[in-house]
């Protein structure tokens, strides 16, 4: 029988639009319990500024993270950064996305915004807004999402939703999936763990980054790292 691959003992965290790598923290912490190396950049802005900053700007920025990692190596990536980390998970040895902006054919099925060249996230935060963003949160990680909302390319949001071709990974995958998600509804995400072979993961938190920063983070963290330790 063929030996049995190595668990991922590293791992490439990738945040999604408006956010950063601080998102995970959480995240990170509950890795590093499991002997997992994490690294979680911020995605970096064209030189050009963020209304020229394109899709393939960031692509570019994971494949370079990602090649960096020493394998046995993970691509874990949310909202946004799910959609950049499946487009590179050839690079992967495992892949998890959290509610991930789904590629085509998914990606016309989710709700339809206008985009302006600059979203102004930053701009216009609000410290109500994000309460209500982070239902499932407590008043501390609101606050400390509140004060590190950023604004993001509109560019790359209207190419996110425009659809990206990918093939589906060749990797091990787990596709998590808010219970109550209304930017990425949760049967988009179970749909595409069903397409892909991967394995689905629910969650109860209501909310699109209730995974990462809700009441429930830890919990979820842990059973990915214990998802990744059993690969």
């Amino acid at each position: 029988m063929p030996a049995r691959a190595a668990p991922p003992r590293h791992a490439v965290l990738v945040h999604g639009a408006g956010g950063g790598g601080w998102e995970w923290e959480l995240w990170a912490a509950a890795l590093r319990a499991h002997g997992i190396d994490v690294r979680a950049p911020d995605l970096q802005p064209a030189a050009a500024g963020l209304a020229a900053t394109t899709l393939d700007d960031y692509l570019d920025q994971v494949r370079d993270w990602i090649a960096a990692a020493p394998r046995p190596r993970a691509l874990i990536g949310a909202s946004l950064g799910g959609l950049l980390a499946a487009a590179c998970a050839e690079a992967a040895d495992a892949l998890v996305v959290v509610n991930p902006l789904p590629p085509a054919p998914w990606a016309t099925r989710l709700p339809q915004r206008d985009w302006p060249d600059v979203v102004p996230w930053r701009c216009d935060a609000r410290l109500a807004s994000t309460r209500r963003a982070l239902a499932d949160a407590d008043e501390a990680a609101a606050l400390y999402a509140f004060r590190r909302w950023r604004d993001e390319s509109g560019a790359v949001l209207r190419a996110a939703h425009a659809g990206l071709g990918i093939a589906a990974p060749a990797c091990a995958v787990l596709c998590v999936a808010s219970a109550q998600d209304e930017d990425v509804p949760p049967a988009l995400t179970l749909e595409l763990a069903q397409a892909w072979g991967a394995t689905p993961l629910q969650t109860l938190t209501p909310s699109h980054v209730g995974p990462l920063l809700g009441r429930d983070a830890a919990r979820t963290a842990a059973q990915v790292a214990r998802w990744l330790s059993a690969r």
